[in-house]
C-alpha cells in the first residue's frame, strides 16, 4: 500500500509541477499577484509529495519488499541496513527520483526562503523550475518508474553492486546531486531575466547565494568521490579522468567562472551578458553529465544504467531544455543593456580573463571526454583519452591562470594600474621564487612539472596571504571587512594547497609490486613491510581473505599493521578488493592485495603506494567549499567606487 501511495504522490507531483509551470507565468505576464503568489505553496506542496515518494522507496528497501522490482534488483536481505536504506539511491530509477527529489527541494527553498526576490522575478523562476521538474517527473514515470510491482514477490533480492557498498556512497550521491540540480536555479533566474529582459544588480545580488550553494555542495560531492575512488578502486590515484569524472567536473568549471562574473554584475553591473550565458552552460553541463552517466553510451564504474531507451529520452530533454534555452537568450540578448564599462586594468577585466581560462580548461574537458564518444558512435575507431592528454593541454594555462588569480585580488573595481600595486607584488615574488628555487634544487622526477605547479601555488597563496595581511592590520579592519572578502581568501588559499597536494601526490609517488609469501618483507618509502600471512573471515553477507602487513619505520619502536582485503559476494559472485591505508604525515601510505599464486594460495601479489601530501587535496578542497559557505554568510552589497 505504501508503494501505490508513493506512485500516486509522484503522479500527482508531476501534474502539480506542470501546473507551477503555467499559473505564476501566467500571472507575471498579466500583473494578477494572486496567482503569481500561487508558485509558493505549489512548490511547497510538490515537494511534499516528492517526500513521500522517495520516503515510500526507502521504507520498501528498509524492510527489503522484493515485490517491488527496484528493491529485488538492488538490495538483499543480508545486506548491512544502511546499504539497504542508501541502495534506493544506488540504481538508475532511484537515483532518478533522488534528483526529481533534489529539484523540489530546492523550489521549496525558493519558496520559503527566497520572499526577498521581486514577485514577478520569483513567479518567474519557480514557473520555470515548474518546467524542468515536470520534465524529469515525466521522463521518471514513463522511462524509469521505481515503484513496478512483481507477481509474484521473489524470496531474496539479487543484492545491490559490491562496489556501492561503502559509507562515503552512501552520502556522496545526495550531496553531489545537490549541486547537479542546484545549478537549475541559477538556470531559472536566467530565462526567467531573458523573459523580463532585466539583467540588473538586483538580479545578481538575488543569485549569488543560490549559485554559491549549489557550488558548495558540488564541490563537496567531486571530493567525495575523489577520495572514494582513492581509497575503494584500489589503482593508486584519487582522479583517472573517467568520463563520468569528467562529467561533475564540467558544470563545476562553468559555475566557478559564474560565481567571479555574478561578483562583478552584482557590485558593478559589468559582464551581464556573460553572466545569463554561464548560467544557462552550467546547468545544460549539468544535463549532459546526467546523459552521459546514465545513457550507457560510456563504460565507467560510476555509470547506473545501459538502456539506450532511456538515453535518448534524457538526451531529448537535455536538446529541448538548452535548445530553447539557446534560442531565447538569443533573441533577447540584444534587448539587455551593456553592463558598467571598466578599464583594461581593472578587478572587472581580471575576472573576465580569468573567466575565459575557466571556460577554456571546461571546452578542454569537454573535448577530451566527448571526442571518443563521437568517434565511436560514428565507427570512425577508438581512442583512450586520459591523464598525459588533460596534462600537456591544462598544464600551460594554468600558468598565466595563476598569474591574474593572484593579481586580481589586488585590484580595484573599474580602474587600477600597476604602479598601484608593484609594491605589494614584491614580497609575493621573492616568496614564489624562493619555493620554486627550493623545489628545482630538490631535483624530485619530472622536476620542470613539479616546480612550475608549485610556483603557480605559492604565487597565489602567497598573493592572497599578502592581501590579507594588508587588509586587516587593525582589529577595526577585521571587524569592517565583510564575510565575501574572508571567503574569498579561504577559497583561493584551498586551490593553491590543492594544488601542492595534486602535484606532490603525482610527482613523488613511489610505487612497488611484487609477489609476496608468509615471512617474507620488502623495503618500501623507508620502511620495512613484513608479510605476517593470510587470516580468513566471513562477514554478513561476504566472504573475506585478509593479508597481515607488518609496517616498521626505523625511528619508531612500535610497528602498525595493514590489512588489505579480499572479499567474495556469493549473490553476486563477484570478488573485490579493499585497500589498507595509513597517514604518513600528511602523505598516505596504501596497500591492495591481487591475485594468488594457483600453485601457492599463499603467495600473492601485493601493491605498495605511496602518494607525499595527497591530504592536502582533501584539505585544499574543504577550504575551497569553507570559503563558499562563509561568502554565503555575505549580505548583498554593491560597490560605490
Amino acid at each position: 500500500m505504501i508503494i501505490e501511495l508513493a506512485h500516486f504522490a509522484l503522479a500527482l507531483a508531476f501534474v502539480l509541477s506542470l501546473l507551477m509551470a503555467v499559473v505564476p507565468m501566467w500571472g507575471a505576464a498579466n500583473g494578477r499577484g494572486s496567482w503569481m503568489a500561487l508558485g509558493r505553496p505549489m512548490a511547497v506542496s510538490v515537494c511534499g509529495l516528492m517526500t513521500i515518494a522517495l520516503f515510500g522507496l526507502i521504507h520498501a528497501y528498509a524492510l527489503s519488499d522484493f515485490s517491488v522490482l527496484n528493491v529485488q534488483q538492488n538490495s538483499h536481505t543480508l545486506k548491512p541496513w544502511i546499504y539497504k536504506i542508501t541502495g534506493a539511491w544506488g540504481n538508475h530509477e532511484g537515483s532518478m527520483l533522488l534528483w526529481g527529489w533534489m529539484l523540489s527541494c530546492w523550489g521549496f527553498f525558493l519558496a520559503t526562503r527566497g520572499l526577498k526576490i521581486p514577485s514577478v522575478l520569483q513567479a518567474r523562476v519557480l514557473s520555470v523550475l515548474g518546467l524542468v521538474t515536470s520534465g524529469f517527473l515525466f521522463y521518471i514515470l514513463m522511462a524509469s518508474n521505481p515503484f513496478l510491482r512483481l507477481s509474484p514477490s521473489p524470496r531474496e533480492g539479487m543484492d545491490l553492486n559490491p562496489i556501492l557498498q561503502d559509507p562515503l556512497l552512501a552520502i556522496h550521491p545526495p550531496i553531489l546531486y545537490a549541486g547537479y540540480v542546484g545549478f537549475s536555479v541559477a538556470f531559472c533566474f536566467a530565462i526567467a531575466a531573458l523573459i523580463g529582459k532585466k539583467v540588473d544588480q538586483e538580479w545578481a545580488a538575488q543569485l549569488r547565494p543560490w549559485v554559491l550553494a549549489a557550488w558548495v555542495f558540488m564541490t563537496l560531492g567531486i571530493m567525495l568521490g575523489a577520495t572514494w575512488a582513492y581509497y575503494e578502486l584500489g589503482w593508486g590515484g584519487f582522479w583517472f579522468w573517467d568520463p563520468v569524472e569528467n562529467a561533475s567536473l564540467m558544470p563545476w568549471l562553468a559555475a566557478t567562472a559564474l560565481l567571479h562574473s555574478v561578483a562583478a554584475l552584482e557590485k558593478r553591473g559589468a559582464l551581464k551578458i556573460w553572466t545569463v550565458f554561464l548560467c544557462i552552460l552550467a546547468f545544460s553541463l549539468s544535463l549532459l553529465g546526467t546523459f552521459l552517466v546514465r545513457s550507457g553510451v560510456l563504460t565507467s564504474v560510476h555509470s547506473f544504467a545501459s538502456d539506450p531507451t532511456r538515453g535518448i529520452f534524457i538526451l531529448a530533454l537535455l536538446g529541448l531544455t538548452t535548445g530553447g534555452a539557446l534560442l531565447l537568450y538569443g533573441l533577447r540578448a540584444p534587448h539587455i543593456t551593456i553592463g558598467a564599462g571598466f578599464k583594461p586594468v581593472s578587478r572587472e577585466t581580471a575576472i573576465l580573463l580569468n573567466n575565459v581560462f575557466i571556460f577554456t580548461f571546461c571546452a578542454t574537458v569537454f573535448m577530451g571526454t566527448l571526442y571518443p564518444i563521437f568517434l565511436s558512435a560514428l565507427d570512425m575507431g577508438s581512442i583512450s583519452v586520459g591523464a598525459p592528454y588533460f596534462t600537456a593541454t591544462m598544464t600551460p594555462l594554468l600558468v598565466p591562470f595563476a598569474i591574474l588569480m593572484g593579481i586580481g585580488p589586488l585590484l580595484v573595481w573599474r580602474e587600477s594600474s600597476f604602479v598601484s600595486i608593484r609594491a605589494k607584488l614584491y614580497l609575493p615574488l621573492a616568496l614564489t621564487f624562493a619555493l620554486a628555487a627550493t623545489i628545482a634544487l630538490m631535483q624530485w622526477p619530472d622536476a620542470p612539472f613539479t616546480v612550475t605547479m608549485f610556483s603557480c601555488a605559492g604565487w597565489i597563496l602567497s598573493t592572497t596571504l599578502m592581501d590579507l595581511w594588508r587588509k586587516t592590520q587593525r582589529f577595526t579592519q577585521i571587524r569592517s571587512m565583510p564575510p565575501s572578502f574572508y571567503g574569498m581568501v579561504v577559497a583561493h588559499a584551498g586551490f593553491a594547497v590543492l594544488l601542492m597536494g595534486a602535484t606532490a601526490a603525482t610527482s613523488w609517488k613511489q610505487e612497488k609490486i611484487l609477489w609476496m609469501t608468509q615471512g617474507d618483507e620488502t623495503q618500501f618509502a623507508g620502511k620495512t613491510i613484513s608479510f605476517v600471512g593470510i587470516r580468513p573471515d566471513v562477514d554478513k553477507n561476504y566472504m573475506v581473505e585478509r593479508a597481515i602487513l607488518q609496517v616498521q619505520e626505523a625511528e619508531k619502536d612500535e610497528p602498525y599493521f595493514l590489512l588489505p582485503e579480499k572479499r567474495w559476494y556469493p549473490t553476486q559472485e563477484r570478488e573485490l578488493s579493499e585497500t589498507a591505508l595509513r597517514a604518513d604525515g600528511f602523505g598516505i601510505i596504501y596497500a591492495v592485495m591481487g591475485d594468488q599464486d594457483k600453485e601457492n594460495p599463499m603467495r600473492r601479489v601485493l601493491r605498495f603506494y605511496h602518494h607525499p601530501l595527497v591530504l592536502w587535496v582533501l584539505l585544499g578542497a574543504l577550504m575551497i567549499a569553507t570559503g563558499g559557505l562563509m561568502s554565503l554568510a555575505a549580505p548583498a552589497r554593491k560597490d560605490k567606487a
